[in-house]
């Protein structure tokens, strides 16, 4: 009950965004050399983060995105094309800059931060962030993938990276990733519990799962919510029975960035699994959400119409890690960057009628 406090304390933190703030922002978009409204979502995006951090004209500030990691025991059923050894694997890779997300937001300015939630293995490293809750969830097919109070631990762990991260590292934009084989099985799990997606349709390929791995996966999941019956009144319930832990961490860093009033980039499906799961927790948070963008899974469109979200591009992409939400950097600070540098009809001298 003290760590559901806690929880509940941190979603009373999130206040509504800053409505002077949005409307200054507009007014000066409004007044540069274009017409109104043409760079469509930039603009969107622009006023969106004046009104979360209260800013008539923010800046985009120091960047970077969490890989939260987590092991799954439902990959017993065979549900991934890979085994469960390259959790811990990719969690080197990540810390070596070796993977894709390490790439992409080199390009992007931003660093890379991964904390184990659940990995199964011990892991040593002078740059991981060790708030490992429990070394992976059990198989949720045989009964609950964690106990309660492990899920509402996950979701405090993501809330304490996210103050960590802005308030002593002083980061302005943070980005969701994952890592976890198997974990789009427990997402497309909170994808039914929670959306109006029937079971056979929240389930995609995954890392690439064939036609035989497919039906396996879909009868996992449909196992798993027939033997656990997860609450959907319940966001807690339903990621203790069906969820994962880096899905509750990713989540915690959605709420935990929404009550330091900074941004937070959302990734692919892993990732709008949590945003839903934060979403349902503190329907205010999804303010402080941008989705960045829709993913090749199959169920990503349905999970992010629930969350409320509204992704920016599309590029069949399906690696997670943080790829999709790290290339969003790019077009967040193009955003920002228009207010502070476009001229204005004004200054410019350009005729406005």
């Amino acid at each position: 009950m003290e760590l559901e406090l806690k929880l509940r304390q941190v979603c009373e933190r999130i206040g509504p965004l800053d409505e002077a703030a949005m409307a200054e922002a507009a007014a000066r978009l409004d007044s540069l050399t274009k017409p109104p409204g043409s760079l469509g979502r930039l603009e969107e995006i622009a006023v969106r983060i004046a009104g979360i951090k209260g800013e008539a004209m923010p800046v985009a500030g120091r960047k970077a995105v969490v890989v939260m990691a987590g092991d799954h025991g439902v990959t017993a059923e065979g549900v991934s094309a890979y085994p469960a050894e390259v959790t811990p694997q990719m969690v080197m890779n990540f810390l070596a800059g070796g993977a894709a997300v390490n790439v992409l937001a080199r390009q992007a300015g931003a660093d890379v931060y991964c904390a184990d939630l659940g990995v199964n293995a011990e892991l040593a490293h002078p740059r991981l962030l060790d708030y490992k809750v429990r070394k992976g969830t059990a198989n949720m097919c045989r009964g609950p993938a964690m106990d309660r109070e492990d899920a509402v631990r996950s979701v405090l762990a993501g809330v304490e990276i996210a103050s960590m991260l802005i308030k002593h590292e002083g980061y302005d934009l943070l980005a969701t990733g994952d890592m976890g084989i198997g974990n789009t099985t427990p997402s497309a799990a909170l994808c039914a519990v929670f959306s109006a997606a029937a079971v056979e349709d929240s389930v995609g390929r995954g890392t690439g799962v064939d036609d035989e791995r497919l039906r396996s996966k879909t009868a996992a999941v449909r196992r798993a919510i027939d033997v656990n019956l997860p609450d959907p009144s319940d966001p807690i319930d339903a990621l203790a029975k069906v969820g994962g832990l880096e899905i509750g961490g990713l989540a915690g860093l959605m709420l935990g960035a929404a009550a330091l009033r900074r941004p937070v980039l959302v990734d692919g499906f892993i990732s709008t699994a949590a945003a839903l799961v934060a979403a349902r927790l503190c329907p205010g948070a999804v303010d402080y959400m941008i989705a960045s963008h829709l993913s090749h899974e199959r169920a990503h469109g349905a999970l992010l119409e629930a969350v409320g979200l509204r992704p920016a591009i599309h590029l069949d992409m399906r690696l997670g890690e943080g790829t999709g939400a790290v290339l969003g950097f790019h077009f967040v600070e193009a955003a920002l960057r228009v207010m502070h540098e476009m001229a204005t009809f004004e200054s410019a001298g350009v005729s406005k009628e």
